[in-house]
């Protein structure tokens, strides 16, 4: 299989390589090993796509992809201008060039780089400014990156999580829908004509299926229109109410316990790397107040406050409701220890494994009630289907 490797090579500038290997992994290796710095790697294309339709959105800045670009090319000795220069030659995306040519021109009007990054917020969040503004600081622009690119890789790993076991439980939903739209717009209305002409006296529910089977054979096309319009305005008024949803998610019980769960281990794992890369408590606790909903975020300003007057954190996290049992805990050991953002980051991995536990305890209950509401869906179709037919037998007998 082949590959096409772009990467930075001295005395040469940007290269592009055609690499032949048996995986991605090994095809960057063999580059490495020509003295490339490598940008990018991605399989080549023989054949041209087929054209697809899609809802054009607004394309966001490939942070994470420019993060491990600029690391590596400061990693082989290049200068931060120089860095720059070079991801703008190669750079070929209209979205990214002109947040690339800003950054360039700015660098060279003397500003320095966390200044230059302020500047562009819709490029580049607080966190990231912050991150990098403590390593021109402490002199260590790389190391500080590579806990960024390791705190945005946690981070999503929990959304991977969440997407692989819905992935699932969304596909048998789409399936038994089809299956059940099929039965009720092209199945029902055909038996619907059979059981019209022959005259005979039906069960009440089978008579309402027979009623909806004639009303889809006259007015088909505007009640499929009308459902379809129904479901667009569902979707959107649904993407409108998703704040209140959310809210109302978090008084349910179990799931409002395990939406905490996940907002606090975000929470903590931000604020220990605040803290790593040298920010104070107070103003770090006032970077990542956004990452928590709205009834958190109070709670966070009082516990900010008490922080002022001399509290300790534990407690001051503790009194605004901001911890676990566990949590509380690790921060009263953080606090005795004197290195709280590892303690930190410690109670962010041990709230994501538990999360992810409870994510696999739930798809499991979820997928076999899953199936079994869909099953007696249709099977409840089919049976009041047949069931005219199932008592002309027994008439017959």
């Amino acid at each position: 299989m082949q590959f096409d490797v772009r990467g930075f090579r001295s005395g040469e500038g940007v290269v592009r390589l055609v690499i032949e290997a048996d995986d991605l992994a090994t095809a960057a290796q063999r580059a490495r090993a020509q003295g490339l710095a490598v940008l990018s790697a991605a399989p080549k294309r023989t054949l041209a796509r087929m054209p697809t339709l899609r809802i054009r959105r607004a394309p966001r800045f490939p942070l994470l992809q420019f993060t491990l670009e600029l690391m590596a090319l400061l990693k082989a000795g290049l200068s931060l201008p120089e860095t720059l220069d070079t991801l703008l030659e190669k750079e070929a995306r209209p979205h990214v060039r002109p947040v690339l040519a800003t950054m360039r021109a700015r660098m060279f009007e003397g500003q320095s780089f966390s200044r230059v990054l302020a500047s562009l917020p819709q490029a580049f969040p607080v966190l990231y400014v912050t991150t990098v503004r403590a390593s021109e600081r402490s002199g260590d622009l790389v190391e500080s990156l590579a806990r960024y690119v390791d705190y945005h890789e946690r981070l999503d790993l929990v959304r991977k999580k969440v997407v692989s076991a819905s992935i699932y439980p969304v596909a048998l939903l789409l399936l038994g829908g089809l299956v059940i739209l099929f039965l009720l717009g092209y199945v029902v209305p055909r038996f619907s004509v059979i059981y019209a002409e022959s005259g005979r006296e039906l069960p009440w529910m089978s008579l309402l299926l027979l009623r909806w089977g004639q009303a889809m054979q006259a007015h088909g096309a505007a009640i499929a229109s009308a459902l379809a319009g129904s479901l667009a305005a569902g979707a959107v008024l649904a993407r409108r109410l998703l704040p209140r949803l959310a809210t109302l998610a978090q008084r349910l019980p179990t799931v409002g316990q395990r939406l905490a769960t996940y907002h606090l281990a975000r929470f903590y794992r931000s604020l220990g790397m605040l803290l790593r890369g040298g920010t104070p408590v107070v103003p770090a606790l006032t970077m990542v107040a956004g990452l928590l909903p709205r009834d958190m975020q109070q709670g966070l300003a009082r516990a900010t406050q008490q922080i002022r007057d001399g509290i300790g954190l534990s407690d001051a996290m503790a009194a605004a409701g901001l911890t676990t049992p566990v949590a509380a805990r690790m921060l009263r050991v953080g606090e005795s220890s004197g290195d709280m953002a590892a303690m930190m980051e410690r109670i962010a991995g041990f709230h994501d494994e538990e999360l992810a536990r409870w994510i696999e305890w739930f798809t499991k209950l979820f997928e076999p009630v899953l199936m079994a509401v869909i099953g007696i869906v249709i099977g409840g179709i089919v049976i009041l289907m047949y069931l005219p037919i199932f008592e002309l037998a027994g008439s017959l007998q």
